[in-house]
């Protein structure tokens, strides 16, 4: 529908604002599309010309084809080229005048950033202003991930005999065992394997699959995580300071042993048997370290993830941001999955270290209420995303129930000293699923990957037969 002159004065009434700019005449036409960029790269807006901006005077001004031509060739230096009514208002005061109306339509996540004469343009507030380079450069990226994403260019300092061939086969039964994965997988070369999960070009891995199963992180300075316990409530001082580097999985692991390490352990006892848990759920712990590993931007080689334990909190900060429709404010609300690195994303889900997709954020809050701990926070800070969990007080969950407090060192002694419930437990998982390995062993119990390998050490019963992921456990009788 037309644009109507009623229709422009109800719009102008509250003056210009971020969604609508007012030009005296033409003659501005240049700074006019420097905003209509600024509008496409945002929330799209009106741009009017033959209103005074101050006064709200609706004057227009003559429309000559000379006048349509000149909008028609600033139009042509916006790209991508937009196609834009251009709308001419007569004025019943001026019959010679006509208003210029044009609307232009806002930005959506995933579109190409405009540019107008090759500069992009966007609004703060009601200010047109250049778009800085990384969010221009973000939005490029996002628009073409095959052309521009980091996980999708072919990796410079790999190739398939430097990804961990154990790693993968294992990974790839845990996506058999649970139904993600088809049972040929099993048997599939290595190559096949991969480039289903499309991490291969001509069997040349790609970053993607570098970032999950390389053996060497070599010149790959991202794939390092920082892990601290500080004294007391600032990074004064610190008792515990590493720097671990690895794969996906291993750094996952390297951070739950840290967790393990240095927050204690609860417990209480449940019929005849100690139930023991982290103060802070691991499965929540888990989850975030889990989001921070899959969504960060791994083309900022120069930052890292970082976890830092303090007296009173826990922070995992991660080199990333989060989606223009997610905020601090709304990320507790549901929300679909926008993965920044959807490949790596897919292997996570088919091997089912991600359960479902936009579901990690509802399973870390039930984790949470489960056991009587506050909601972590989410805050973007200095181009990190940082999750903070507030520490219960020492021997107290946060729904104020009393319990026992122990060191995580502590526990896994009195498991090797006492034996009893954990040994049970492994014994009935192996029996369950003979192919069960150290590792899921430690993720499932929480526990660390030697404590496990000590309690087997004790149990001669218990052996394994048969080399790496092809082999499986076998439960004797007891003489």
């Amino acid at each position: 529908m037309a644009l109507t002159i009623d229709d422009l004065k109800k719009m102008i009434q509250s003056d210009e604002h971020r969604q609508l700019e007012l030009k005296k005449t033409t003659g501005e036409l240049k700074d006019g599309m420097h905003t209509a960029c600024a509008f496409l790269n945002t929330e799209g807006g009106w741009l009017i010309f033959g209103v005074a901006p101050k006064s709200l005077k609706i004057q227009g001004q003559q429309v000559t084809d000379n006048t349509q031509r000149e909008i028609a060739q600033a139009l042509s230096y916006m790209e991508p080229q937009v196609d834009v009514r251009v709308e001419y208002i007569d004025v019943p005061d001026c019959p010679d005048n006509k208003v210029i109306a044009m609307h232009f339509d806002g930005w959506a996540w995933g579109m190409v950033p405009y540019t107008y004469h090759g500069c992009p343009y966007y609004k703060v507030e009601s200010t047109t202003k250049e778009m800085p380079r990384d969010m221009y450069e973000e939005r490029l990226r996002r628009s073409k991930p095959d052309m521009f994403a980091w996980e999708r260019q072919q990796s410079e300092f790999t190739d398939i005999s430097s990804l961990d061939e154990k790693l993968i086969r294992g990974v790839v039964r845990l996506g058999v065992e649970r139904g993600r994965l088809s049972d040929l997988a099993l048997t599939e070369p290595i190559e096949d394997v991969l480039g289903k999960w499309k991490l291969t070009i001509g069997n040349k891995p790609l970053n993607a699959a570098t970032a999950l199963f390389t053996k060497d992180t070599g010149m790959y300075t991202q794939f390092t995580m920082r892990l601290a316990r500080f004294q007391g409530t600032d990074k004064n001082e610190f008792i515990d300071n590493q720097r671990v580097e690895g794969n996906i999985f291993v750094l996952l692991n390297e951070a739950m042993n840290f967790f393990r390490k240095h927050l204690n352990m609860h417990g209480k006892i449940v019929g005849l048997v100690r139930d023991e848990y982290l103060e802070v759920p691991a499965e929540a712990l888990r989850e975030v370290v889990l989001n921070a590993l899959c969504h960060r931007q791994y083309e900022r080689y120069n930052l890292t993830i970082g976890i830092a334990i303090y007296d009173d909190r826990i922070e995992i900060e991660n080199p990333g941001i989060l989606p223009p429709q997610i905020t601090p404010e709304n990320i507790l609300q549901p929300h679909i999955s926008y993965p920044y690195n959807p490949l790596i994303a897919n292997v996570l889900y088919s091997t089912t270290y991600i359960e479902n997709w936009g579901s990690g954020v509802k399973r870390i809050m039930e984790a949470c209420q489960k056991r009587g701990v506050a909601a972590p926070t989410w805050t973007v800070n200095g181009g990190f995303v940082v999750v903070t969990f507030k520490r219960p007080a020492k021997g107290v969950t946060q729904d104020g129930t009393q319990v026992d407090t122990q060191d995580d060192t502590q526990v896994d002694t009195q498991d090797d000293t006492q034996g009893g419930n954990l040994d049970k437990w492994i014994e009935t998982q192996i029996r369950q699923n003979p192919r069960i390995t150290t590792e899921e062993l430690a993720r499932k119990s929480y526990k660390g990957i030697a404590t496990i390998k000590r309690h087997l050490a004790k149990m001669p019963h218990i052996r394994y037969v048969g080399s790496g992921y092809s082999g499986h456990w076998e439960v004797l009788d007891k003489e």
